[in-house]
């Protein structure tokens, strides 16, 4: 999912340089939404492993 992230803000960059505005506005939300996403799943992933041990 980071991947994802990561990708779509590449996309972002390069799309905001070519001065496609709208597609690097939507491809920054994107990645923003993935990363806080990927964070949260991180999150619950470290509480389930620190209450099974």
């Amino acid at each position: 999912m980071l991947y994802y992230a990561l990708v779509f803000f590449i996309i972002a960059l390069v799309a905001a340089a070519l001065g496609f505005g709208g597609i690097a506005g939507a491809s920054a939300g994107i990645a923003q939404i993935l990363f806080f996403l990927f964070l949260l799943f991180f999150a619950v992933a470290v509480v389930v492993n620190f209450a099974r041990r």
